[in-house]
């Protein structure tokens, strides 16, 4: 009888959401989950298909999995499954293979996890993905911070992207069902509760609801948490929820915008649904009713067409925003998306040229927005790892806090007064309570 499983999300934050769901099917069915580096008698991977690279990595894993344990059952799920099954049935030892409706429906498809010598595959046509699958962190993942699922699905076009095939129609979590889910969170007793999905944004439009009022109700509930919205969209990132957001004391002061290109050129070609001057004017505002709220930039380079002028565009109007990091992606080609098709391939080492300047770009952006902490007050969630003696957290504005262990504030708000930032990018700095009544001065 098989006992262990050992699971392994590749891709977003949703996926982490819907494997700790998928997690905590498993302890309800008796079995231990343990670390991925450890033999299992299952191993679930749920993949993404972003990139090339992430389809790379899953086939890397699956194999080192099978070299630990070559009786193992490998189940493969998430959005590279749901849009190549048959290229992942090819690879050796694959026992289970799930799309994006079934993915949930793992014990009902099987719960003995015997060996197969071919790949069994239940995976829905994307016209048929329209249910709203629950998924939230749970006891399978030990998180201090709930990933919460209440989107799933896009209805945008963009050229470059197979997320919409992978996934389906945008929908939404039903509100009755996600302050039900929000509450036991809470009780759970997670602190930091982060709100994912595919486009988080469009929450409620199929359904006569919005983000904003949604968020409303959330921190109307009883108890010590904090919101993060894991990303939105700059079109959907409404005054409404900037304001909510710079004034609420129970909302993270930190906002991750996907910006894409800051040339408008290639921003057309993607079917972008903004213009660079909107997305200037709303980083503007942003920083205006808060010049300490923390902004992420996702930026892809190296799209089809982009000349070294684009790239400089892009360059240039990202330095002089007032932003705290990027998340920086290097172009893949994806089949079935209509970029393939475009003129003007980058070549590979030019792409990630152009990678590597904005990864050092972001690093003195990033350098920049904690060194303007220093002698600020900030409230930081610590974790409960404790690494060669050092605990980290994440502050509300998203500056990442490095600490001695201390058993007494893992998950716990503290305020620490920012002093210096290390060697290693890490803010640092003086205990000075917990839960704004403990005093904990910290010599």
């Amino acid at each position: 009888m098989a006992n262990k499983v050992a699971l392994q999300t590749l891709g977003c934050k949703l996926n982490f959401s819907e494997t700790s769901t998928i997690g905590n099917q498993f302890i309800n069915s008796g079995f231990e989950v343990v670390n991925f580096d450890q033999d299992a008698d299952v191993y679930v991977f749920n993949t993404c298909s972003v990139t090339e690279n992430a389809e790379k990595e899953c086939r890397q894993l699956v194999r080192r999995a099978l070299r630990k344990n070559p009786n193992a059952f490998v189940v493969v799920t998430g959005c590279y499954a749901q849009l190549r099954p048959d290229e992942i049935a090819k690879i050796e030892g694959v026992d289970l293979i799930l799309g994006s409706n079934e993915k949930f429906n793992l014990f009902s498809i099987t719960d003995k996890f015997e060996k197969k010598d071919v790949a069994c595959v239940f995976v829905s046509p994307t016209m048929a993905i329209n249910e709203f699958g629950n998924a939230h962190s749970t006891d399978a993942d030990e998180r201090t911070r709930a990933y919460f699922k209440i989107q799933d699905g896009c209805d945008y076009k963009c050229t470059f992207c197979t997320i919409p095939l992978a996934r389906g129609k945008s929908r939404s979590m039903k509100p009755e069902d996600l302050i039900h889910e929000f509450e036991n969170l809470v009780d759970t007793g997670y602190k930091e509760i982060i709100l994912t999905g595919v486009n988080v944004g469009d929450y409620g439009s199929s359904i006569e609801t919005n983000l904003h009022d949604m968020l409303v109700k959330m921190v109307n509930i009883r108890g010590e948490f904090r919101i993060r919205i894991s990303s939105i969209e700059p079109n959907l990132l409404t005054d409404d929820i900037i304001k909510f957001t710079v004034d609420n004391e129970k909302m993270c002061k930190h906002f991750h915008i996907p910006l894409q290109s800051g040339s408008q050129k290639i921003l057309k070609l993607m079917q972008r649904r903004y213009k660079v001057i909107d997305y200037e004017k709303l980083i503007t505002k942003i920083n205006s009713q808060n010049p300490d709220l923390g902004i992420g930039v996702d930026v892809i380079v190296g799209f089809p067409g982009e000349t070294e002028l684009d790239f400089l565009d892009t360059y240039n109007f990202l330095k002089d925003l007032p932003i705290s990091y990027l998340h920086v992606f290097t172009y893949s080609e994806r089949p079935m998306t209509k970029a393939i098709e475009f003129p003007g391939s980058v070549d590979i080492i030019e792409r990630r040229r152009r990678n590597n300047m904005l990864r050092v770009l972001s690093d003195k952006k990033k350098n920049d927005f904690y060194n303007k902490m220093i002698n600020k007050d900030l409230d930081v969630l610590f974790e409960s790892e404790n690494t060669d003696g050092t605990m980290k957290g994440f502050s509300s504005n998203y500056v990442r806090f490095t600490n001695s262990f201390e058993g007494l504030l893992v998950n716990q708000f503290t305020k620490v007064n920012v002093e210096k930032v290390n060697t290693l990018g890490l803010a640092e700095g003086r205990i000075k309570g917990i839960h704004k009544s403990i005093e904990l001065i910290a010599s």
